[in-house]
């Protein structure tokens, strides 16, 4: 084993089956959260009236759903926008006040009931037919990219390769997912971008593992495939450690100091990078192990009279 000699030498997949207890709780809370309780979708997706609001001091957001359940719109969403003086607020849409009235109306009873100026800084409308479209378009376009990717590792590798890799970024998907159905925190469209973002860093770090894997099984003539796939998985685990850590230094600092609106956005890149970064050693080489991957699968095979590709100039 003397191309693991400079490697750690850590037993993951021996502690593979305490994995999948890890994963399957994780994966019964989220899909559990998302049956039961679903996602807080954003206007984005369920339509409705967004205000960005001006204050000329600092304002208690307290003070403002206050004002708002008074004037009759208590299912509004309040939260300060970047500072404390300034304001964003998500309402819902009515049927018997138009969208341009429903900013108007909020706007004058805010005004009423400040003793400060208010100003009107922005004010977006989202049709619920809109909504229900990218709701519909998001979805598929998990898919797709879930689809696409078991194709390209398929051709790549091996189809048991592939199986392990969607098996790992469908697991990466669903924990995102089911984190913000759990707190509720507000699903919109740049989460969703995050989550296919997750997709394509999660895959990453896979292939680069599998890419190891393939490698040594064609290099070594001794050990098993569980010797071989822990190996690869300890040569690349400080390339690993390595992207993620640096990875989550810029996402943390965009998710302190970022503001509000891109708060959502790295919150779920950030959990993705974590959860991603556990599936790429403890899911996706103990599925492929478990499909019965071997070292007969990987070597090429050697026409009469010619050599390998390995054995070209």
């Amino acid at each position: 084993m003397e191309l693991f000699k400079k490697a750690p030498h850590i037993d993951f997949l021996g502690r593979r089956r305490v994995a999948y207890v890890f994963s399957a709780l994780l994966l019964l809370v989220s899909i559990g959260s998302l049956a039961t309780r679903g996602l807080n979708f954003g206007i984005d997706f369920t339509g409705g009236t967004l205000v960005e609001l001006g204050y000329s001091v600092d304002v208690d957001l307290g003070d403002v759903r206050r004002a708002l359940d008074e004037a009759g719109y208590g299912g509004a969403t309040v939260q300060h926008f970047g500072t404390p003086r300034d304001v964003l607020i998500r309402i819902a849409p009515r049927a018997d006040v138009s969208s341009a009235d429903l900013s108007t109306e909020v706007l004058r009873t805010l005004r009423e009931a400040a003793d400060e100026q208010v100003e009107l800084r922005r004010v977006e409308f989202v049709g619920p037919q809109v909504g229900d479209e990218l709701t519909e378009a998001g979805g598929l376009a998990m898919l797709y990219a879930l689809a696409g990717i078991l194709i390209y590792v398929g051709f790549r590798f091996e189809y048991r390769f592939a199986l392990g890799a969607v098996a790992a970024l469908v697991h990466d998907v669903v924990v995102v997912l089911g984190f913000f159905s759990v707190l509720q925190a507000d699903f919109d469209l740049s989460v969703l971008a995050a989550v296919l973002a997750v997709i394509g860093y999660s895959l990453n770090d896979t292939i680069v593992v599998f890419d190891r894997i393939r490698e040594n099984f064609r290099k070594m003539r001794k050990g098993s495939s569980i010797e071989v796939m822990n190996g690869s998985v300890n040569q690349t685990l400080s390339r690993t450690l390595m992207t993620s850590c640096t990875t989550l230094l810029v996402l943390l600092a965009l998710y302190l100091v970022g503001g509000e609106v891109i708060r959502s956005f790295a919150l779920a890149l950030i959990i993705g990078v974590l959860i991603g970064t556990y599936s790429s050693i403890f899911v996706a080489s103990p599925v492929t192990l478990l499909l019965g991957i071997s070292r007969g699968d990987m070597l090429e095979v050697k026409k009469e009279g010619a050599g390998t590709v390995d054995d070209l100039p």
